[in-house]
């Protein structure tokens, strides 16, 4: 990829990875290819920056809304600039009052002669700093709309988010929308379609590309305790050799295993067009979010003060995971889905 983990490590300590980078991303095709190649990319930057395939992931998640449900004007302006980098592209959902019921929002959206005029507040914008675009999502005529606001319009503020628990460097910023202007043109879809159909279509993407990024952490947090584990002697012999360590890096392997093989079944099913793909989406984003936060947690511990050491790989990971398990769909939401597509499955076959 041409970066590597002490990159990463002066990124996440710097508050954000340098905007070069993202020229770099695009020229490997970063939004093309089958679903596996993605997922495989998305596994790749994550092994190396959770904050990085954060820009993969929102870069992604708002050229899959438009590429569905955008006009022809949308997708012929917006998509050859995102692909190639020219843009960057934030996806404004989540406020204070409205995570994961984003039913909630409070962002209003009025028509009026001379356009749309956009008033609220957005929390949790990943590469909102850096973001040349964003797709937010608010309220529009009583309905949940999503529109299209460039950074550079006048009343849109960024404010930058600092020191988190993870993704340090992802550019995070909360956005106030204050008599924000822009032409009825940048509305996507109509109005009552922007949650069930282009912020899902959007989180879809999403929980994809997070959950081949987790696959990434996991087998670099792997690979990182299993060398430590060989050449590091304790009671004379290596830890490798020690049973309980063995015991570690055998869960570990296991967990990253049936991470990468969920994801897998999870790509294959996008590229059956199975009725089952958002289900195994979730599944996957499920099952890679808990291996790359249970890894790399035993990953610090077989590395020990290696593992805690300002550069650590793992000790970075470990931060990051925790923010996996939550953004685009949180566990316990996750197995609000899994249960239901199961048990509806059920029904059907009985």
């Amino acid at each position: 990829m041409g970066f590597d983990p002490a990159e990463a490590a002066r990124w996440d300590r710097d508050g954000g990875f340098p905007v070069h980078v993202v020229k770099q991303l695009a020229d490997r095709d970063w939004l093309g290819g089958s679903p596996l190649e993605l997922g495989e990319f998305c596994a790749e930057v994550g092994a190396v920056c959770s904050s990085l395939r954060g820009l993969v992931t929102v870069q992604g998640m708002v050229s899959a809304a438009l590429s569905r449900w955008g006009t022809a004007d949308q997708r012929e302006h917006w998509l050859p600039r995102l692909a190639a980098g020219e843009e960057i592209a934030g996806f404004a959902a989540t406020e204070s009052g409205a995570g994961t019921d984003l039913a909630a929002v409070g962002t209003t959206i009025d028509a009026g002669p001379g356009g749309l005029t956009i008033n609220g507040e957005k929390r949790w914008v990943t590469c909102g700093r850096i973001a040349t675009v964003l797709l937010v999502l608010g309220v529009l005529d009583g309905k949940p709309a999503t529109v299209l606001v460039e950074t550079d319009r006048a009343g849109v503020c960024l404010e930058p988010v600092h020191d988190q628990l993870g993704m340090r460097a992802a550019h995070i910023a909360d956005v106030r929308f204050d008599q924000v202007r822009v032409p009825r043109e940048n509305l996507v879809a109509p109005a009552g379609f922007g949650l069930s159909h282009v912020v899902a279509t959007a989180l879809d993407h999403g929980r994809f590309t997070v959950a081949w990024g987790c696959v990434g952490m996991a087998e670099a947090c792997l690979r990182d305790a299993a060398e430590h584990a060989m050449i590091r002697v304790q009671a004379g012999v290596p830890l490798a050799d020690h049973q309980l360590v063995r015991s570690m890096v055998a869960r570990a392997a296991v967990a990253a295993d049936n991470a990468r093989l969920s994801c897998t079944a999870a790509a294959q099913s996008r590229m059956d067009c199975s009725p089952d793909a958002i289900a195994r989406t979730i599944m996957a984003k499920y099952t890679a979010s808990r291996a790359a936060a249970t890894v790399s947690a035993d990953a610090v511990q077989i590395l020990g003060s290696a593992g805690v050491a300002p550069d650590s790989r793992a000790g970075r990971f470990y931060r990051d995971a925790k923010v996996m398990r939550i953004i685009e769909g949180a566990d316990q939401v996750a197995e609000l889905h899994i249960a239901d597509h199961v048990l509806r499955e059920h029904r059907r076959r009985t």
